[in-house]
C-alpha cells in the first residue's frame, strides 16, 4: 500500500525547493515546460509521499470548483493548516540542519527544542503556510 498526502500549493517552483533543498526530500520525475516534476512529489519514505497540487488543481479535485463552491460547513476553518507532516530524521545535529535549512525558504514556527514527550523538534512552515515537524529521538 502506498500513501499520497496532497498539499495544494500555489507556486510549484517555490515548492519544490523547499521540499528539495530545504526538506532535503527527493522530488522525482521529468521536468514539466516549468522545469518542476510533474506531478510534483516528494518522497517521504518508501511507503509515503506528498504531492503539492497548484490550488485550482486541488479544488478541483476536492470538488470546490469556482462555479460550484463547497458548502461552507464543508471546508476547513480558517487559520493555522490542519495538517503537521512529521519527519523522522537521525539526530538533534540533522533536526538542527535541516531545520536551518527549511527557514532559508519557508518560515520558522517552533526553533529546535526539546519537546516535553521526549523528541527533539522543531517545526518549520513551507511556503503555502503547511507545517512541518522536525524530530529525533
Amino acid at each position: 500500500m502506498r500513501t499520497t498526502i496532497a498539499l495544494p500549493t500555489r507556486d510549484r517552483a517555490r515548492s519544490r525547493a523547499f521540499l528539495r533543498d530545504g526538506l532535503g526530500l527527493e522530488t522525482p520525475g521529468d521536468p514539466a515546460e516549468d522545469g518542476v516534476p510533474e506531478p510534483l512529489r516528494a518522497t517521504l519514505s518508501d511507503s509515503c509521499e506528498v504531492m503539492m497540487i497548484p490550488t485550482g488543481g486541488f479544488k478541483w479535485v476536492t470538488g470546490q470548483l469556482d462555479d460550484e463552491p463547497m458548502d461552507a460547513a464543508a471546508l476547513p476553518p480558517e487559520g493555522p493548516k490542519q495538517c503537521l507532516v512529521t519527519i523522522e530524521l537521525g539526530s538533534r545535529d540533522d533536526v538542527e540542519a535541516r531545520y536551518a535549512a527549511a527557514v532559508a525558504l519557508g518560515r520558522g514556527m517552533i526553533e529546535p527544542e526539546s519537546a516535553p514527550w521526549g523528541e527533539y523538534r522543531a517545526v518549520v512552515a513551507d511556503p503555502d503556510g503547511h507545517l512541518w515537524q522536525l524530530t529525533a529521538h
